[in-house]
């Protein structure tokens, strides 16, 4: 079978070689398992651009290069517009070669893949929603389009689409499915934390606006002074950390604000397994890989009500939703603190729940959608 993947992710080309992000290139390497060739048609950068990322450790039978682009200038538009053609004719060039079709979703790539698979009515296709699959969501039109076309099951055939959490009235095409970090092997008996000592929150991600790290400080500095003996370390890199050092500084937070930096897969775990809070306040989410990471490994998981959130914490069933409004969220987690018993029921619920998720199950899904 000959699969191929259309993506705004970039590839990388270093000397002979090619990298991608690094759960992205995992993750392809899992597709490819499964297929005979596989091709890829995506753009390709010369340099990282701050990206973590892994060789790409399968053959690439064609790489498709297209030209990434945005709108944001008069200049940008005038220049998508030439793209647009080019990268029309190279998508659909790429189709016609392939057996299996799978879209990477959202994305301009992407959304031009859900425009020309229409005309490939009899080939077998799957999509990834990596996004926020919400459709009350407020999101760019581009998104809310790629949405309608994923869904319409007059005008895609023969597509399942992936997409993360469970949603009411949804096409007979729409799958919900999850992104994995761990095998079954990993599962390593582990019991939730004692609230007892220090109390340690960690935020991990990208350290953008968006994902507001900010707001997890003002959480944890608020805390503190309420006398509780907390502490927030804060994994990632990004444009808001010279604000972060800042403000760390001003309000004289150093013993209870940690900027780790990046850190690798090994050392996330490691902290993991020794926290109590995983916390992400984020306004937007695809599927919240750290939430799930942390879930895992016993901690107590504290998350806006995003994308498909709700449903992993079912409704703070096994977990707590934030509302965004400092002072509603630090009497939810306030709460938490002073119910010992209740924050290790759910803290055990959700790495129950996070477990059910490996690398394993993944594949073997994966498998499946190759193979149908």
């Amino acid at each position: 079978m000959k699969l191929l993947v259309i993506s705004s992710s970039p590839f990388i080309k270093k000397g002979n070689d090619y990298f991608a992000y690094s759960p992205y290139a995992k993750e392809l390497a899992i597709w490819a398992k499964y297929a005979d060739e596989i091709a890829v048609t995506c753009p390709i950068w010369k340099q990282d651009n701050g990206l973590l990322i892994s060789e790409i450790s399968f053959p690439v039978f064609q790489l498709y290069e297209v030209k990434g682009f945005n709108v944001k200038t008069i200049k940008n538009a005038f220049q998508a517009f030439l793209y647009s053609f080019l990268n029309c004719y190279l998508i659909f060039k790429s189709m016609l070669w392939a057996d299996h079709i799978h879209l990477r979703c959202p994305g301009n790539i992407g959304l031009m893949g859900c425009v020309l698979q229409i005309f490939f009515p009899h080939k077998t296709k799957t999509a990834k929603y990596a996004g926020n699959w919400d459709l009350n969501a407020k999101q760019p039109l581009s998104y809310r389009l790629q949405k309608w076309l994923l869904r319409n099951t007059f005008l895609t055939k023969k597509m399942q689409v992936l997409v993360y959490g469970e949603w009411k009235n949804s096409t007979k095409n729409i799958k919900p499915f999850f992104t994995a970090s761990y095998f079954e092997k990993d599962k390593t008996p582990l019991q939730p934390r004692a609230l007892s000592g220090k109390i340690t929150f960690a935020f991990v991600g990208t350290l953008a606006v968006g994902k507001q790290p900010m707001y997890a400080v003002h959480l944890i500095e608020a805390l503190y002074r309420k006398g509780f003996d907390v502490r927030l370390s804060v994994y990632g890199q990004g444009p808001e950390r010279q604000k972060l050092e800042h403000y760390i500084a001003e309000k004289q937070l150093n013993d209870v604000v940690l900027l780790e930096g990046n850190q690798n897969q090994e050392a996330i775990k490691k902290m993991f397994a020794e926290t109590h809070f995983v916390i992400l306040p984020s306004l937007s989410e695809g599927w919240p890989k750290v939430i799930a990471e942390g879930m895992f490994w016993g901690c107590f998981p504290l998350a806006s009500k995003v994308s498909c959130l709700p449903n992993m914490l079912d409704n703070s069933n096994r977990g707590s939703l934030l509302t965004l409004d400092l002072q509603q969220d630090i009497a939810i987690v306030e709460s938490v603190l002073n119910q010992p018993d209740s924050y290790r029921t759910k803290a055990l619920s959700a790495m129950e729940w996070s477990r059910q998720y490996t690398l394993d199950v993944f594949e073997s899904e994966i498998k499946k959608l190759l193979q149908s």
